[in-house]
């Protein structure tokens, strides 16, 4: 629990701070220039997957690690850093050519330069993350997001244009290399050991495929419209990919964070596993559910306040963004129990299955249009909960059948709930003519009374674990 409210505080601050930084500098540039920084995400994620190459993942989970074992990783992420930069580098003019942007290649070469600023501080993160010192990880994060996000909006005011949001991001991993090296406690030593490096690769290898493998997921919908489609129409997905990942976003990363350090240290004990597992699953839904339903409600007034009506036309790809990350975080945490099982093969296996379906999918939907994508996308985010929850409960004996019996109710209950705010919304409150605030307000707090009131009424067992552990009660 100590874990969880330090990341929680963590998240949602920096979303806070990001959020509030990316409003004000979606009011200064245009759809444009965000569909530019959004083509070049998937690389820049690439690259920084390639980098860790799972070795971190493999420090977390492992026991009685040596000064040895942090400075064979250190060093070895140093060295593949430079040399994906490089990659990245004489690569840069193929994919500007893919896209049609030539702006791209200078702007990628610049980008690519925080591959190496974070291999500075990878194996400090680690660390802090495998001893759950999550209260110095915030300490760490929060001024670097705010402080790069002030240069950022400066740069943007002055015209800087997509180059105030490569010089936000750069000078935030900057920060962050630097505070870790102060709080963190840990140099590395002239050491590269072979046996550990073998070790842990071993491990790693897997994690890298796996997580290549999730990175291209998740931003194929970014390569395939910004491909196919106009610069324009990225732009309106970015926003609304990144304001609907808010939530979710959140709750995934505290809950996958936590998670992993704690299923790792109860994972001879299967039945404490199960209980933990079952119980953060219901929690994950019973707050990430009613957030996205309530988020879709309110798209319309929401877009045109914080961003203004130029940006109105991301509103349904945002709606439908949020319904499809209802059972996102779900899907992403339980895999979690194969990681801590040693099963990196049989984790593969799965995003090897999920990633070809989703591909052929996207490739066939290709013609419907960018709806044709989102609501694909919708779909394969419920799939890839079943497929995922089959084997990852098989490992601790609880079935899909029982894992679905425990989050209808609470699915159930939001969605219903959802629906009829959204008929007063259309019929009464949109007729009146009101401020864009005074919806959300009115529609928020009809929403989540209605919702915690009939969660209460109905018992579920979310809201009762919830009062248990936090209210003590």
């Amino acid at each position: 629990m100590s874990g969880l409210l330090w990341t929680f505080i963590q998240q949602f601050s920096i979303q806070l701070i990001g959020f509030g930084v990316t409003v004000i500098l979606a009011r200064i540039l245009l759809p444009e220039e965000f569909g530019l920084i959004a083509m070049l995400t998937v690389f820049i994620s690439m690259g920084n997957t390639l980098l860790d190459s799972g070795l971190a993942s493999s420090l977390i989970r492992s026991s009685d690690l040596t000064q040895k074992d942090y400075s064979t990783v250190f060093f070895f992420n140093l060295g593949g850093s430079i040399l994906i930069y490089w990659i990245v580098y004489f690569v840069a003019p193929i994919i500007a050519s893919f896209y049609n942007h030539e702006v791209l290649t200078l702007i990628l070469r610049i980008y690519a330069i925080g591959f190496i600023i974070n291999a500075f501080y990878s194996v400090q993160n680690a660390r802090l993350t495998k001893e759950m010192n999550f209260k110095i990880q915030m300490t760490i994060q929060i001024p670097s997001v705010l402080i790069g996000g002030i240069l950022g909006v400066f740069l943007a005011l002055n015209g800087f244009g997509v180059w105030s949001l490569v010089w936000m991001n750069l000078f935030q991993s900057f920060l962050s290399t630097i505070l870790h090296w102060i709080y963190s406690g840990w140099r590395p030593s002239l050491i590269f050991n072979k046996v550990s490096f073998k070790k842990h690769f071993n491990f790693g290898y897997k994690m890298t495929l796996i997580g290549l493998m999730d990175l291209l997921y998740k931003n194929i919908y970014t390569l395939i419209i910004g491909k196919y489609y106009s610069v324009v129409q990225l732009g309106f997905y970015s926003r609304a990919e990144s304001l609907s990942q808010l939530p979710i976003s959140n709750i995934s990363a505290v809950i996958n964070k936590v998670t992993y350090p704690v299923f790792a240290s109860i994972v001879d004990d299967n039945d404490r596993l199960k209980s933990v597992y079952k119980m953060l699953m219901q929690q994950v839904l019973f707050w990430n559910a009613p957030i996205l339903i309530f988020l879709a409600m309110i798209g319309e007034p929401l877009f045109t306040f914080l961003f203004t009506e130029k940006w109105i036309a991301a509103v349904p790809y945002f709606q439908i963004l949020c319904l499809s990350g209802i059972m996102y975080p779900l899907h992403s945490y339980n895999l979690n129990i194969l990681k801590v099982k040693g099963r990196p093969d049989l984790l593969l296996k799965l995003e090897t299955i999920k990633k070809s379906i989703c591909i052929i999918g996207i490739l066939c939907i290709i013609p419907f249009g960018i709806y044709g994508l989102l609501y694909f996308q919708l779909f394969f985010n419920f799939l890839s909960y079943y497929i995922n929850s089959i084997y990852s409960g098989k490992l601790i004996g609880y079935p899909i059948s029982e894992q679905i019996a425990d989050i209808t109710p609470t699915f159930v209950t939001s969605l219903i709930i959802g629906i009829l705010c959204y008929m007063v919304d259309t019929m009464f409150l949109k007729t009146f003519s009101l401020f864009n605030i005074t919806r959300i307000v009115i529609n928020g707090l009809f929403f989540f009374i209605l919702y915690l009131g009939s969660s209460t009424l109905l018992k579920l067992t979310p809201i009762l674990d919830f009062k248990q552990l936090i209210l003590k009660r």
